[in-house]
């Protein structure tokens, strides 16, 4: 994988002291990825590999999940912390319900099968093993591995990357592919004229790219402009850009784990 969970964290804690305006979130962001971490370590020690079918991984997967439920009853917002309670009071059976809905009806809106699935699907792909049971469209637009929606795009030098110097990043297993750069993520629009950039001096590296075909949009992250930046994370860092993006009637293509 090209960043670590440790480095996440580390990028977000990082990124949190230099920005008072988004510490909060970023904070917040930073105990959600110590969430994933240790349900990643807990896959990565099991001595039984997985199948790439959810449906017969499920008992690998859901002692990942009550930590999880219990840390966000204590430390996320209320309606949140509601949420995880009742799943918790369902046992297994709400807690397997809530992981295969996510998984085969993805639906970018819900927080627990996004902080669930992320760490499996992230495991499966540094496995090389192939999702067997997650029968999603597919298209040149989702990702080659797992069919899911890209999460950002990512711009690096030409010689450096996957074969091109744009490549799409999914947000449910954070594979990488290479995309034309010129080209809506969302509907293939290439009329230069149709889509549109929003770069601001604060966040040097980031920048929306929207369509006004299908009026949605992404962020990129310009690693040739900031090679530290680690861009699940930049990327949430930049939600100002994200409400430049709304109050200009543009809908995110997939939203990040927090919600933006």
């Amino acid at each position: 994988m090209r960043d670590s969970w440790q480095q996440r964290i580390d990028r977000a804690a990082h990124l949190a002291e230099r920005d008072a305006a988004a510490r909060p979130l970023l904070q917040a962001y930073g105990r959600l990825l110590g969430l994933q971490r240790d349900c990643y370590d807990t896959l990565q020690q099991r001595a039984d590999p997985l199948t790439g079918s959810l449906d017969r991984d499920l008992a690998a997967v859901r002692p990942c999940i009550a930590p999880m439920l219990s840390a966000v009853t204590t430390m996320g917002p209320p309606p949140l912390a509601e949420q995880a309670r009742r799943i918790l009071d369902g046992a297994a059976t709400a807690i397997d319900a809530m992981l295969l809905a996510g998984w085969h009806a993805p639906a970018s809106q819900l927080f627990f099968p996004k902080i669930a699935l992320q760490p499996y699907a992230q495991y499966l792909a540094a496995s090389e093993v192939r999702p067997i049971d997650r029968d999603l469209p597919r298209s040149k637009y989702s990702c080659p591995f797992c069919g899911g929606a890209p999460q950002l795009a990512i711009l690096e030098s030409a010689g450096e990357g996957d074969g091109g110097s744009r490549q799409l990043l999914c947000a449910t297993c954070f594979t990488r592919w290479p995309f034309p750069r010129v080209r809506c993520a969302r509907c293939g629009e290439e009329d230069e004229r149709r889509l549109g950039y929003y770069h601001s001096p604060a966040f040097d590296h980031l920048r929306v790219d929207a369509c006004d075909t299908c009026k949605h949009y992404l962020k990129t992250v310009d690693l040739t402009r900031l090679g530290i930046a680690v861009p699940v994370v930049d990327e949430v860092a930049g939600a100002a850009l994200d409400l430049w993006a709304h109050d200009h009637d543009y809908q995110k293509i997939e939203l990040n784990l927090v919600g933006l």
